[in-house]
């Protein structure tokens, strides 16, 4: 399949260009809230009908995420996938233009604000890691159809019907294998904690989203990282397949089985 013919700018005004990828980002934070709001406003669905804060609550924390996320996915970023060449060449750390983000440091500098944040409100932290579990798939299919219109992040070569010719891919077929994470990690991991939060009420058990979230999302990465190619600056970092990616996901997937045995044996969910 040709890749499709969308400009990566979204649109332009005189210099000052605005790219889907940022785009992407603003509407995964805009629509996580409009959805996180509709979370706090189902009293019903949290422990002992109290959520982590009130749902006006939520537009505040916004701006806490956005910088936790930039900060935290830029930091991670220069450590985990290029962190010789920034250490040589330090004035380019701030250049977010240029791209370069880890979602490995843009989650731990989320989960930083959103602790501290709920802390702040008098509300349960582990319900607040929930929240942010619960609303953090959309984020995380917007940004990997976005990867894709950037033709970034693309897999191995192969001769299945819906490979894709990426323009910096050579003229080979390749795995969309953005598109296989926008699937797995967005829909298929919304749709699973949409069950666990309204039908479960997964919820009044604090921790347990939250560590389904981890668990689904290092399950796909991992997956998902067999076909995808490796950062060109790292390679694979053994036996021609195993990827940074994968590295940095198992901390993630221990974490969130250690969050869902906690909360299940912390409450009975009553």
């Amino acid at each position: 399949m040709p890749f499709p013919n969308i400009d990566p700018i979204a649109f332009a005004i005189g210099p000052f260009a605005v790219r889907w990828y940022a785009l992407a980002y603003l509407a995964g934070v805009g629509l996580g809230v409009l959805y996180g709001m509709s979370l706090l406003k189902r009293h019903s669905l949290w422990k002992d009908n109290k959520p982590p804060f009130a749902p006006g609550d939520l537009i505040d924390f916004a701006f806490w995420a956005v910088l936790g996320i930039i900060l935290g996915g830029r930091i991670g970023y220069v450590l985990f996938y290029n962190f010789q060449y920034y250490m040589a060449n330090p004035m380019e750390i701030p250049a977010l233009w240029d791209g370069g983000m880890s979602f490995h440091g843009g989650l731990i500098g989320i989960m930083v604000a959103i602790i501290f944040y709920t802390r702040y409100k008098g509300g349960n932290p582990l319900s607040g890691l929930d929240l942010v579990g619960a609303v953090g798939t959309i984020g995380l299919f917007l940004g990997r159809v976005a990867n894709f219109i950037n033709g970034e992040l693309f897999g191995a070569p192969t001769d299945l019907p819906w490979g894709v010719i990426f323009p910096n891919g050579g003229d080979v077929p390749r795995h969309p294998s953005q598109l296989y994470e926008a699937a797995l990690e967005g829909i298929v991991l919304f749709l699973v904690i949409r069950y666990v939060t309204h039908v479960a009420y997964g919820l009044r058990r604090p921790g347990l989203v939250a560590g389904i979230f981890g668990i689904g999302y290092s399950l796909s990465r991992i997956l998902v990282e067999f076909v995808r190619l490796p950062d060109a600056q790292i390679g694979y970092l053994y036996g021609g397949w195993l990827t940074m990616g994968q590295v940095l996901s198992l901390p993630t997937l221990i974490a969130g089985i250690a969050l869902v045995i906690y909360a299940m044996r912390r409450s009975n969910g009553r």
